[in-house]
């Protein structure tokens, strides 16, 4: 119960929380926003760290000058594009090993299928249109891995969309997240933002769910 009161609160109040983050740690601020960006992407059992909105509260503190939007843009791409790869080469060598047990302990087999889904309908332009779908986003580059697609071509994909995630999501809060009605409402910004991220991946579940019972003859 307290568990769940902390999670609440850290929701609802999440730019008081950011705000003393950022007035305890200082420049450290930085290397605490990299190691989260790094584990939401490149831990495939870490799809629960706030990846759009942290991103989004960077770029609005940032426009409070707070922070340094070059400094955010740079690192927290490096983060991105360093956690989608070492996700990739995990999947390369450990995926199937990981797979092979009856109930997998770091992943959920349900968040592979989804994602595999994905991967049939994009290919590999799966790597960048997957940054803005959470859950998808940290799965993706360990499926990549498990399906033996080319370095080459991941790292190309990687790279376009772990720089292009961070830029905008970082510039939406910068420009945006200034706004009277933003800070005033910023909670329920964050909640909008979860919202839209969430939502193909809902739209797509509940597609296949359809699907399955047209199969079934339902």
């Amino acid at each position: 119960m307290i568990f769940d009161t902390n999670i609440l609160d850290l929701i609802l109040h999440f730019d008081r929380h950011l705000a003393t983050v950022i007035e305890t740690y200082g420049a450290w601020t930085y290397a605490i926003f990299f190691v989260i960006i790094f584990a939401e992407t490149g831990l495939v059992f870490m799809p629960f760290l706030p990846g759009d909105s942290l991103l989004f509260a960077a770029g609005a503190f940032a426009g409070r000058g707070s922070l340094s939007v070059p400094v955010l843009l740079v690192l927290l791409s490096i983060a991105a594009i360093v956690g989608d790869t070492v996700n990739y080469w995990v999947g390369k060598y450990l995926g199937h090993r990981m797979l092979s047990r009856p109930n997998p302990r770091w992943v959920k087999r349900h968040h592979i299928e989804r994602t595999h889904e994905f991967f049939e309908k994009y290919g590999a332009k799966t790597i960048v249109i997957a940054r803005f779908v959470p859950i998808i986003r940290t799965v993706a580059p360990f499926v990549a891995g498990i399906g033996a697609m080319t370095y080459g071509t991941f790292l190309l994909y990687n790279v376009l969309g772990g720089v292009l995630w961070v830029a905008v999501c970082v510039m939406a809060g910068y420009w945006f997240g200034g706004l009277p009605v933003v800070q005033e409402n910023f909670f329920l910004v964050v909640l909008a933002i979860i919202a839209i991220s969430v939502a193909p991946v809902v739209i797509e579940a509940t597609r296949a769910r359809r699907r399955a019972k047209k199969a079934a003859g339902f």
